[in-house]
């Protein structure tokens, strides 16, 4: 299952995250994943993990386990490489061994001090204070970014973590629209203003941290997973599936792009048994009523400034 993106290209709906996978599984997981079914994955520069994860899709195109065009695989450029944005998506691709890019994403709209191609430093100096670059637009961004499309680097381009005022602005000074925007979106946090403004015009959404964080972003970011909500539980009993393929239901049938993120071939199955059944009006309806605004993923607790605020 899959939506047609603005440029084209067939995106699939359900996709692997690969951020915080111990290096020395990834190659494991990721064949397995790919045995599973699984068809997108999910990567940055900032997960730190390119090359394990160039090396697991070098393994599957080397045994033929699958084609390069069977699989759809997004990176992205991190704040620190906002004025080298051609080298840096070169250096992504030799890391994962690709001639190309499905997608390739901003991952924040922030430039920050540059410290070296794919180093993907901090945003902070050490005296905790955010070091921007004040002398980089995200439309100047924007343009270099388009041209990589031009180049052949990349087949489709797209934002992440912007908000409605911000994606408003990129439509009026793109040549080439984004594609995607990848937000954090669940039962808890479901944004249904900013979903419906970039699907109005075009935009598919991605949904990172689609399962609210769950144990991860617990321990983490110290969030409540939606996980646990009694609303889930009813309709896990009710469609037996478990809470986490619930919630992924739900976000195919906002008709959002899911990727979540697991280290567990149990649930990397789990995750992708999601076809098989529909969850009804009432069903969306009652899932509505769970909102909280409750942000799972707040970098605020690593970077010590709220870039949200």
């Amino acid at each position: 299952m899959a939506i047609t993106l603005n440029s084209g290209f067939k995106m699939p709906v359900l996709g692997l995250g690969v951020w915080r996978m111990d290096r020395n599984e990834i190659k494991n997981l990721l064949l397995s994943a790919i045995n599973l079914g699984y068809r997108h994955f999910d990567c940055a520069a900032d997960y730190k993990n390119e090359l394990e994860v160039g090396e697991a899709f070098k393994e599957a195109f080397d045994t033929d386990l699958v084609k390069r065009e069977d699989l759809f695989i997004t990176t992205k450029l991190w704040n620190s490489d906002h004025g080298h944005v051609i080298e840096a998506c070169k250096n992504s691709l030799k890391k994962l061994q690709l001639e190309y890019l499905d997608l390739y994403l901003i991952h924040f709209p922030m430039a920050s001090k540059h410290s070296g191609i794919g180093t993907t430093r901090s945003i902070l100096d050490d005296e905790g204070v955010w070091e921007v670059d004040a002398t980089i637009s995200l439309e100047a961004t924007w343009h270099e970014m388009e041209k990589l499309v031009e180049m052949g680097l990349v087949r489709s381009i797209g934002i992440s973590n912007y908000d409605v005022y911000l994606t408003r602005d990129i439509l009026s000074y793109s040549k080439i629209k984004p594609a995607v925007n990848q937000i954090e979106t669940h039962p808890y946090f479901q944004r249904d203003s900013l979903i419906k403004f970039c699907q109005k015009y075009g935009i598919a959404i991605t949904a990172h941290t689609p399962l609210g964080g769950a144990l991860a972003n617990t321990e983490r970011f110290g969030s409540v997973s939606c996980l646990d909500d009694p609303v889930l539980k009813k309709l896990s009993d009710k469609h037996n599936k478990s809470p986490a393929q619930i919630v992924l239901r739900w976000g195919v049938q906002r008709n959002t792009i899911v990727i979540p993120k697991s280290s567990k071939t149990k649930r990397l199955e789990e995750n992708i048994n999601i076809f098989d059944f529909e969850l009804s009006k009432e069903d969306m309806e009652l899932i509505k009523t769970m909102e909280r605004n409750q942000r799972s993923n707040t970098p605020a607790k690593a970077w010590g400034i709220d870039v949200y605020a």
